[in-house]
């Protein structure tokens, strides 16, 4: 089945640029936040978000990417996904963890598994003053009982469907789809 844009490039822009004003208003000293994508597509949005937070405030905030292939709840066990032996990307966190509230970016937040992974990522280098979560899209059906801080867009979806983020710099645009996997 063709999937449908739900959320265009223009959309899409001021989506990204209403979640970087509503951090720079909750932190109005940008340079104690770092921004920290989670891997593949949190990153460039945390780069995003960083750039645009810059353009508000005037302050930078710090940057960070964090990848939770090893501390993901699924790896090794039963069937499916589960038994594939993850591939381990790079984690950077190339400032004071402990003097920075870290600001957690992904592209969709679904059960809230990959959430609690990227917690128990950054807490392996130190413990931040506060966590917040930042998501482009909540599409709901939570396993776990995470709530994001800045949401762009809550879309509910069916279990069904899939929810899938474009960006410019992966896949050459920017848009949001929604796909039946079924």
């Amino acid at each position: 089945m063709a999937a449908k844009v739900l959320i265009d490039a223009d959309q899409f822009r001021r989506t990204v640029a209403r979640i970087a004003h509503e951090i720079v208003e909750h932190h109005p000293d940008t340079s104690a936040i770092a921004l920290v994508g989670l891997h593949t597509r949190g990153v460039p949005l945390a780069e995003r978000l960083r750039t645009l937070i810059s353009e508000f405030s005037g302050g930078t905030p710090a940057i960070g990417s964090v990848d939770i292939a090893l501390y993901r709840d699924d790896v090794g066990v039963g069937g499916g996904r589960r038994g594939v032996v993850p591939v381990v990307g790079e984690t950077v966190l190339d400032f004071d963890i402990e003097n920075h509230s870290v600001i957690l970016v992904d592209d969709v937040l679904y059960t809230g598994r990959t959430i609690r992974a990227a917690i128990d990522a950054v807490f392996d280098y130190g413990r931040p003053p506060k966590v917040e979560l930042a998501v482009l899209v909540d599409r709901g059906h939570r396993e776990l009982p995470i709530r994001p801080d800045y949401v762009g867009r809550n879309l509910p979806t069916n279990r069904g469907e899939r929810i899938t983020v474009q960006l410019a710099e992966i896949d050459g645009s920017d848009q949001v789809l929604l796909q039946e996997t079924t």
